[in-house]
């Protein structure tokens, strides 16, 4: 059955005027039963247009163009259109992070767990039309986050929303309250969220199927909450992802030179470093200077509050060697341990920790 969304969203869609990256919604199978999603662009308003601007320029064509037309005919998609197998030649040179260092074992599972496709169990795109592949790549192109909410699924324990579908040029998934709206959270709020952020992140360094995630940018709508207490990455669009196991195995031969998929939304960037280049502390410099301060800054007694400023300062210092920021990372999960509570404000967990001797 198709899904409903209630009469704020009716109409196809019909979105509020304003243009906000994200919308609240009520989402239904069966238009009784409903639960809170949200609406995302894939891209802002503005750079929607920007992108559309750039492909009918790069066709000469008016400003009437057929957006759809102008991609099939590019060189990028005619490859598409032939191969059988998502391999790191197609996707070469497109700016998501995700897309940095691919792997065929990540772009394998990119296409056997395209939500968008019938599942075929197949690392092969045989069983996707012509449309199905210009999709695939246009949202690559754009942002990868839906892609990385189909292929690293909640419900697999990855830290992220469910993905409930797109339309267009936006993205349905789980609802989550941005982190900065818990900023002014009490204490003992303010100290689980930072103990959950900080365990996504050993996640993202080290888990089962041996992928290194990192973020390339942070910000207080990175991560959110869901009703439970439980934090998840909200964004994942500034996620990469390095294959320890494989390795990167992009494309031999000279670089090729940008196309319109490499420039569709941020402009021709300048080749990125080697994925050696990428430290193991990268996500926690980040966090530890752009988020946890806003979240901990003057929460708790001296001289608590002391060391975890201490803490977070020396996590948060990118001259450091990845052992020492590490180091303090580890120190501040340890600070902020018994800073927690076990009450039912923490549904996620709560009444297990009740019952747990190391909480």
């Amino acid at each position: 059955m198709a899904p409903w969304f209630d009469s704020r969203l009716a109409s196809r869609l019909g979105l509020p005027p304003d243009p906000l990256p994200s919308y609240p919604a009520n989402y239904s199978d069966d238009s009784k039963t409903w639960r809170p999603v949200e609406i995302s662009r894939l891209v802002s308003k503005q750079e929607s247009d920007i992108s559309d601007r750039r492909i009918c320029a790069s066709a000469a064509a008016p400003k009437t163009c057929s957006i759809e037309r102008i991609l099939r005919k590019t060189a990028r998609f005619q490859k598409w259109l032939q191969a059988k197998r998502l391999t790191p030649d197609l996707v070469q040179g497109l700016p998501s992070p995700f897309l940095r260092c691919p792997s065929q074992r990540l772009l394998d599972r990119v296409v056997r767990r395209y939500a968008e496709v019938a599942d075929a169990g197949s690392i092969f795109m045989d069983h996707f039309t012509d449309r199905d592949k210009l999709r695939l790549l246009y949202t690559l192109a754009v942002n990868a986050h839906p892609i990385l909410l189909q292929i690293f699924p909640g419900a697999e324990g990855w830290p992220l929303p469910k993905y409930l579908g797109s339309c267009g040029r936006f993205l349905v998934s789980t609802s989550t309250s941005p982190l900065r709206e818990f900023y002014g959270a009490a204490p003992d709020q303010a100290a689980d969220l930072a103990y959950q952020l900080l365990g996504v992140l050993e996640s993202l360094r080290s888990n089962d199927l041996n992928y290194f995630f990192y973020f390339t940018h942070v910000d207080a709508g990175t991560f959110g909450i869901f009703n439970n207490g439980h934090l998840f990455i909200r964004d994942a669009s500034a996620l990469g992802v390095i294959d320890k196991q494989e390795g990167s195995q992009a494309a031999t031969g000279a670089e090729e030179s940008p196309d319109i998929f490499s420039c569709l939304v941020s402009g021709c960037r300048a080749p990125l470093p080697s994925c050696d280049a990428v430290p193991e502390r990268q996500s926690l410099v980040l966090v530890c200077r752009r988020v946890l301060p806003q979240l901990l800054q003057g929460k708790f007694p001296s001289p608590v509050q002391d060391e975890i400023d201490a803490a977070l300062a020396r996590c948060g210092e990118d001259a450091s060697p990845d052992p020492e920021v590490l180091g303090a990372a580890s120190r501040l999960k340890d600070l902020l341990r018994p800073l927690r509570t076990c009450d039912p404000r923490f549904a996620y967990r709560y009444p297990d920790c009740k019952y747990n001797e190391k909480f």
